[in-house]
């Protein structure tokens, strides 16, 4: 089985929740995907992955995503699945477009766009 498929990902959640786990995390990114323009990058967390760890992890295993969230979009649509802890690189640019969108101290509604990787896998 290679690594990260659904199998591995249900198991090891399904371990985590019956050890009494806090948290399951995504990889951080070590497959590295060769872009169309021939630059290589990891990918990090997808969206699917995600999803079936909160469908799979116990209601008291919270979920961290790391790798894969650059923008602030990306970051709600993440926060939408359930992730409540999320390992970014691009702290400083989400915090200047979430400032530039209002969002702050207050309470504000904020439109979320579609996320997608435009693999089909749904990569943040």
């Amino acid at each position: 089985m290679a690594p990260n498929t659904d199998a591995h990902i249900v198991r090891l959640c399904d371990i985590c929740t019956r050890q009494g786990f806090a948290f399951v995390k995504t990889s951080t990114g070590y497959g590295f995907v060769k872009q169309a323009n021939g630059m290589y990058s990891y990918k990090g967390a997808t969206l699917p992955h995600l999803k079936l760890m909160r469908q799979r992890a116990g209601p008291d295993v919270q979920i961290k995503a790391a790798g894969g969230v650059r923008t602030l979009d990306e970051l709600l649509h993440v926060v939408s699945l359930g992730v409540t802890r999320v390992g970014v690189s691009a702290t400083q640019a989400i915090m200047d477009e979430a400032k530039a969108r209002g969002i702050g101290e207050t309470e504000v509604e904020v439109e979320l766009t579609e996320v997608n990787g435009g693999d089909g896998r749904g990569a943040c």
